[in-house]
């Protein structure tokens, strides 16, 4: 019994157990670290110009809901090994996935034109040369990572690139923030009723909790190909990566809050938020600043455009996965590919600004998230689809909290979006 093995063989146990444990991380590391996106670092950084540090118990309340619709996901994929656009044509309807996927392909067709002109923006101002050359650049770099490199490969320069975002946290320390009024702001619940507050929360939520997040996380578990035994590690993964993305996002927000606040910035894009920033944070922290826009949009856009092609395939039954072959999986990889080069053609046609990019796909997650957090509990409750593998009580708990959230944020933005 292992209880009764001498202490040092224990203790050893458990750093082998938790050094595998660490080797496991993946899909939920690479997934929190996407959803901070250039998008998402103009958000939370106005967010906290425009609120000071009024959001950050929001921010907080956000961390466990993303854990519990994560985990969610992850288990489905693990349990079944199916994806969630299998499971609702063949227990729900074809048309309600055909739809589901409809709304996610264009919200992040969106995203990612939107994540583009960022990179394209950042290079411009740190190298010269015209932003229309760093876009066509960027494309074709990450067009050839995804149909040239292995899972393996794609999957290891993701991690890494996630850990690169740790620069945000460096840049809020250096922002020096006034520590009491941050620990009171985090811990105790405000809620002013002024148009600009709420729409910062409803930016900030709808960034935090995003569809493209659990399709990706959920097809990535399933490409691990791990089974119902390493539900736990997946738990473990999850929690990590979930807590690294909002612990980024934290400390973006506090950027803004203290350096940003009260100045009446405008700011429109990310490369106004570059500019806006650099007199303001000195040179130094508009580097790493820089440094972290381009690490998150070479993140975010291949997860972005894989989540598309992920439940495109799946919808329609084709061959998916990276470590197919790009002739072996020809559809999934022209999904996958052709969702980065529509996302630059949009800023190569000037149909959209990068501003009405990210809010037209915020509106159509707004519809979709709700949707999607209802069918993942019910299917991740149904013990005829996931045995003895059903929720626990923290992911019905959040997730129900989570859906009550975004229903009502979903109204909102769709009312204003009417209006």
């Amino acid at each position: 019994m292992p209880d009764k093995l001498p202490l040092r063989q224990r203790i050893r146990a458990d750093i082998a157990k938790n050094r595998k444990r660490i080797k496991e991380l993946g899909p939920g590391l690479i997934t929190g670290g996407a959803g901070d996106d250039p998008a998402g670092i103009v958000t939370y950084t106005v967010v906290g110009a425009t609120t000071g540090f009024s959001q950050l118990w929001l921010l907080l309340l956000s961390t466990p809901m993303m854990i519990a619709i994560q985990n969610m996901a992850a288990r489905i994929a693990i349990v079944t090994g199916k994806s969630l656009p299998e499971i609702t044509t063949a227990f729900y309807s074809k048309k309600l996935t055909v739809f589901m996927v409809l709304l996610l392909a264009i919200a992040n067709v969106l995203t990612i034109g939107a994540d583009l002109n960022a990179l394209a923006a950042i290079f411009h101002i740190l190298f010269g040369f015209p932003t229309i050359h760093w876009l066509l650049l960027v494309t074709a770099l990450i067009a050839g990572l995804i149909i040239f490199g292995s899972y393996r490969t794609v999957k290891r320069v993701l991690i890494w690139l996630t850990a690169v975002l740790g620069v945000y946290i460096v840049s809020a320390i250096l922002a020096k923030p006034p520590v009491l009024k941050l620990l009171a702001d985090t811990f105790v619940p405000q809620i002013h009723l002024q148009s600009a507050w709420i729409v910062a929360a409803l930016g900030m939520l709808g960034t935090t909790i995003s569809p493209y997040l659990m399709f990706w996380q959920a097809s990535e578990e399933r490409e691990e190909k791990k089974s119902v035994v390493q539900a736990d590690e997946a738990d473990f993964d999850t929690v990590v990566g979930m807590v690294w993305s909002n612990l980024l996002a934290y400390a973006m927000i506090v950027t803004g809050a203290v350096l940003l606040y009260g100045t009446h910035a405008d700011i429109q894009d990310v490369r106004t938020l570059a500019e806006t920033l650099r007199p303001a944070a000195g040179e130094y922290a508009f580097a790493l600043f820089s440094l972290g826009i381009v690490a998150s949009g070479f993140l975010a856009i291949p997860v972005l455009a894989g989540s598309t092609a992920y439940a495109v395939a799946d919808t329609f039954g084709w061959r998916e996965g990276m470590d197919n072959r790009v002739s072996d999986a020809k559809g999934f990889y022209l999904v996958f590919v052709g969702a980065i080069f529509v996302g630059a053609g949009i800023n190569l046609a000037h149909t959209l600004s990068v501003v009405d990019a990210l809010y037209y796909s915020q509106v159509l997650d707004g519809m979709l998230i709700p949707v999607l957090i209802l069918i993942a509990w019910m299917i991740s409750n149904n013990p005829k689809i996931m045995g003895t593998y059903v929720s626990g009580r923290f992911e019905n708990i959040f997730a129900v909290l989570a859906f009550g959230v975004t229903t009502a944020l979903s109204g909102v933005m769709l009312w204003q979006w009417l209006s």
